[in-house]
């Protein structure tokens, strides 16, 4: 029995220096602000700001995508977006093939995306970096990108058991 498995994060270099640059910055600017002599800034204020600008970047670190293929199917989860496991059984799979994808301009960037806020014709797409995708074309119509960086091995296990089908 062949099984595909692959967890990842955010964990981009670029990301992360964006994100540090979006907090060190107004951080400066809030510090400097706090540290004038007649700043109308109380110490609660500062800290209750501080807090607000790291608990706004940190959540994304923890944002995790899981994929397994096996022999009942693909199975998915998208934390924090999906607390439990989504499955898809081969049975409801019209086709699923790896592909190269862009994610901008197919739909508008990384993480949960697509369905009715941009284009609708492609489905949704479930990724954390890259720009390939198992692509799943369900017998409902219903279309999934799930991102991918194995690309190899996917190809390998999807190949296994769509011979099945």
């Amino acid at each position: 029995m062949k099984v595909f498995k692959e967890e990842q994060r955010f964990t981009q270099t670029w990301l992360i220096v964006l994100m540090g640059f979006s907090l060190v910055v107004p951080l400066v600017l809030i510090t400097r602000e706090f540290l004038k002599e007649n700043s109308e800034f109380t110490v609660g204020g500062f800290l209750g700001v501080v807090g607000v600008l790291i608990a706004s970047i940190v959540p994304i670190f923890f944002f995790k995508l899981i994929t397994r293929i096996d022999e009942v199917g693909i199975h998915y989860r998208f934390f924090p977006f999906h607390f439990k496991t989504k499955r898809i059984t081969w049975q409801e799979i019209e086709k699923v093939y790896v592909r190269i994808y862009d994610p901008i301009g197919d739909y508008g960037g990384w993480g949960l995306k697509g369905g009715f806020l941009w284009n609708k014709s492609k489905g949704i797409a479930i990724n954390v970096s890259g720009d390939i995708g198992i692509q799943l074309e369900l017998k409902t119509g219903k279309k999934i990108l799930i991102g991918t960086q194995k690309k190899q091995e996917a190809t390998s296990v999807i190949e296994t058991y769509t011979k099945k089908l």
